[in-house]
């Protein structure tokens, strides 16, 4: 298949150190317009379902896609751009938002352990365990809502997060035979302007938008810092990274898309072989 925004380029290779500031936000050379964009996308999304199907069929592999991204970096949309067309059976979507209290009182990959999608699934987490390692570190006083105390923050104690999460995930993929692919939906801090003014301004919108954007619109600096660390820290052979240009969702739904039907073909599920024999069944069938 060809891939038309070449998406292996923005994969973080273990240990690389990310700046953000240094990576694009948007494709000026992208050589589809809207409606050839559109066409493509759902030519990926036709090979992804027969691809899914036979994940479904195989039942041995499973697959997550992690989402993150700034507020209005399209996450919600890029999700629904790229499942739709595919068997709902195999494709499950969780969104998090604030722990509750039982969150709170559970370890924080608790509640994305039991949305982990079985074998033969593709499970869809838009946000994840990575809040802990990025909203938390803008915010750290959100800390003490799980017993910590400031001292015990220190530089020590998110290098210990970050082992724990890779542990995690190198768990995953060893023990559940799950594969792991994570985007980081990479927007100007000019974009996210536009579309939450675009939130306050489209009445179909205003249900998205939150106060809170306006807030954390000031932290926009320590999230990209946040952001950073945690890439740099996880990315790895078995659960890479993408950072993927998303001032143009055009763009960052095909360039998803392309990666998520390149993984599937090299997991290369496979219907399995059928247990009766099936002359014997079709004879016995015609005779009822």
């Amino acid at each position: 298949m060809t891939q038309f925004t070449k998406p292996d380029r923005f994969r973080i290779p273990p240990s690389e150190k990310v700046l953000l500031s240094e990576r694009p936000t948007g494709e000026s050379d992208f050589s589809l317009n809207k409606a050839a964009a559109q066409n493509e996308l759902k030519h990926c999304i036709s090979i992804l379902s027969k691809l899914q199907e036979r994940l479904f069929a195989e039942k041995s592999q499973a697959l997550l896609l992690i989402f993150q991204g700034m507020d209005a970096s399209g996450k919600d949309s890029t999700i629904r751009h790229v499942t739709t067309g595919v068997n709902p059976a195999g494709v499950h979507v969780h969104s998090y938002g604030v722990p509750t209290q039982e969150d709170l009182a559970q370890s924080y990959f608790q509640r994305h352990f039991r949305d982990l999608p079985a074998q033969g699934q593709i499970g869809v987490h838009n946000r994840s365990h990575y809040e802990e390692v990025v909203v938390t570190r803008v915010h750290p006083a959100l800390l003490q809502l799980r017993g910590f105390e400031a001292h015990e923050v220190d530089e020590e104690f998110w290098q210990e997060r970050f082992t724990d999460i890779r542990s995690f995930e190198r768990h995953l993929t060893r023990q559940s035979r799950t594969k792991i692919i994570k985007f980081f939906l990479h927007i100007s801090r000019a974009e996210q302007l536009k579309r939450l003014l675009q939130r306050l301004d489209d009445p179909t919108k205003n249900w998205k938008f939150d106060i809170s954007d306006i807030r954390e619109r000031l932290y926009w600096d320590d999230y990209q810092f946040a952001y950073e660390s945690a890439i740099a820290a996880t990315s790895t052979e078995y659960a890479p990274w993408y950072v993927i240009p998303a001032d143009q969702k055009r763009f960052s739904r095909l360039a998803i898309a392309e990666i998520v039907v390149s993984t599937l073909q090299e997991l290369d599920p496979q219907f399995p072989a059928p247990e009766a024999d099936l002359k014997k069944a079709k004879h016995a069938l015609l005779r009822t």
